[in-house]
């Protein structure tokens, strides 16, 4: 049965931005209708300001949060099997798993909770236990069970009866010694000899088991019906009855109630695989979203694991890159940045052109495809390239983005300056923001050698605007620096109409880089002013890259 799991997952970087965001929804768009693929739009992190103004403004529902790839129950081709009820007996628990040919039960209420589970060891380790008489009583048996497993049928009372005492005798003995063994409320198993049945009867048993299929006299049925006595037949000899009337037991007495070795739909399969190497269980039973049961798991369901399929868009770094991105199998890479650290287990389709954005070689593809470009999707694309390339203004903008940008924006039906505006004021807002979500708004991770350093950027239309954004992040770049495990950290405050940029850094090797990389030495506020620097992939990583390769 096909899952979700089994979708194609579209995605960008942490942190996402707009670019990476609308890339991903409007890549997936493409592939769901010009290949046999279903795949989904997802983002890794949370969506800034911008971005969210972009989706509000299309009218687009935010995909879908996914921080991890890392293979999950989910993702494996799990047994769905029904769960049982606990009052069916060890008989028929044994026949459903010889019949499904599974070791292990899940045991399941009504309501679909899991209750507890029955295995072949337990049901060995009851059918062994022979001497215990008072089995059937002990486990309120319902003669329902007790019915279905001899195939009998009832004589005297009702087939809703239930053993609630007495043990179990087979009277094969004299009258006489029946007479002094069988005691008020013990189930007996008879054949058909009158004395004997009349014993039980006149010693109050709670049920008589009549068998070889042997007829139950008018006379004998009477006395039992007015005595209280139920009575049943079954075709079997009393050796055979001997042997089964302890697996008429219900499994509920049997089954595991406490520290049940259990899974959800996302435990991830590596704590699996350490949990299966330790028991000797199969099977497992898996839980859903909501704590109900949903099927089983077992080792050979772990051997034949497929692993999760992806697209990444917008970045090709290992450090950018959706948890658990090397243990899933990456089909495709679309992105517009340098060749990164990022390493596949096998070719992949990869697409990397010299573009402001990674949507302009999205639309290409669409026009290559000759797929029409709906106004949501333009609309989208059009936000992507005027956030990457800052409306025109970035040196990594190329005249196909621009060109790209106002054949969407006539498609989307908006002007492109109004719509920049309107997007970058939503964007560079402050109000009730916090420190870690500013930072957080576009945020990457990159090395150099050993060498682990974070770049942040956010981008102002206004000086003032520029310079609240310093005073609330300053004190918090150390925090920052500590929370994403880098040894430096920049934040580029970047002023789109002035093109230039404000980097507060912090850091063991941060100030001697940034003195480095651009002979610039730190303003009396602490910020670091770089004219004309505006591109942190075009302008300011392939400097830092060189100043650290230096260091």
């Amino acid at each position: 049965m096909p899952r979700d799991a089994h979708e194609v997952v579209v995605i960008g970087h942490r942190n996402p931005d707009t670019d990476s965001i609308c890339s991903a929804i409007a890549y997936a768009e493409l592939k769901n209708r010009t290949s046999s693929l279903v795949c989904e739009a997802r983002r890794a992190g949370k969506m800034n300001q911008e971005t969210q103004f972009v989706l509000q403004k299309f009218g687009v529902e935010p995909p879908r949060m996914c921080t991890d790839v890392n293979p999950k129950i989910r993702d494996v081709d799990y047994r769905e099997m029904d769960g049982v009820d606990g009052s069916i007996s060890l008989r028929r628990a044994w026949e459903i798993m010889r019949d499904r040919d599974v070791d292990t039960l899940p045991v399941v209420s009504p309501d679909i909770d899991l209750l507890g589970v029955i295995t072949v060891k337990d049901i060995a380790t009851a059918n062994m236990d022979v001497f215990d008489t008072g089995v059937l009583a002990k486990t309120h048996t319902t003669y329902k069970n007790i019915l279905e497993t001899l195939g009998g049928e009832m004589v005297v009372g009702s087939a809703d009866g239930v053993c609630t005492a007495g043990d179990v005798h087979i009277g094969t003995a004299t009258p006489e010694m029946l007479e002094s063994a069988v005691q008020k409320g013990d189930i007996v198993i008879l054949t058909n000899r009158y004395e004997s049945q009349l014993c039980a009867i006149e010693r109050e048993a709670s049920l008589i088991i009549v068998c070889n299929d042997s007829k139950v006299g008018k006379t004998i049925s009477r006395i039992a019906a007015e005595t209280g006595v139920d009575m049943m037949t079954v075709p079997f000899d009393t050796y055979a009855v001997g042997k089964l009337i302890s697996q008429c037991a219900p499994i509920s007495y049997y089954m595991t109630t406490q520290n049940i070795i259990k899974f959800t739909r996302v435990t991830p399969v590596a704590d699996v695989t350490r949990v299966m190497a330790k028991n000797r269980h199969r099977y497992f039973p898996i839980l859903d979203e909501n704590g109900k049961y949903c099927g089983m798991v077992s080792r050979r369901n772990i051997i034949n694991l497929s692993k999760r399929r992806i697209i990444l868009v917008d970045h090709n770094e290992a450090t950018q890159a959706v948890e658990g991105f090397d243990q899933a199998e990456i089909l495709e890479i679309i992105d517009h940045h340098r060749i990164g650290s990022l390493e596949t287990s096998g070719p992949v389709y990869f697409r990397n052109q010299p573009v402001g954005c990674t949507a302009t070689i999205v639309t290409q593809m669409y026009d290559e495809q000759g797929v029409e470009i709906r106004p949501q999707i333009a609309g989208l694309m059009l936000a992507a390239i005027l956030s990457d390339t800052l409306m025109f203004r970035s040196p990594t903008c190329t005249p196909l983005d621009e060109s790209t940008a106002r054949r969407l924006a006539t498609i989307a039906g908006v002007d492109v300056e109004e719509f920049a505006a309107e997007m970058f004021e939503a964007g560079e807002k402050l109000d009730g923001k916090t420190p870690e979500e500013v930072f957080l708004q576009d945020f990457k991770v990159f090395m150099c050698g050993d060498v682990r350093f974070g770049v942040a950027q956010g981008s102002y239309m206004t000086h003032k605007n520029l310079q609240a954004a310093q005073e609330l992040l300053l004190p918090y770049l150390e925090e920052a620096r500590r929370k994403q495990n880098v040894e430096d950290l920049y934040m580029m405050l970047t002023e789109v109409p002035r093109k230039e940029s404000v980097v507060i850094c912090t850091g063991r090797h941060a100030p001697e880089m940034l003195r480095a990389a651009f002979d610039r030495e730190p303003e009396a506020g602490g910020g670091w002013v770089l004219p004309g620097v505006i591109s942190r992939k075009k302008q300011f990583i392939p400097a830092m890259m060189d100043a650290y390769q230096e260091l």
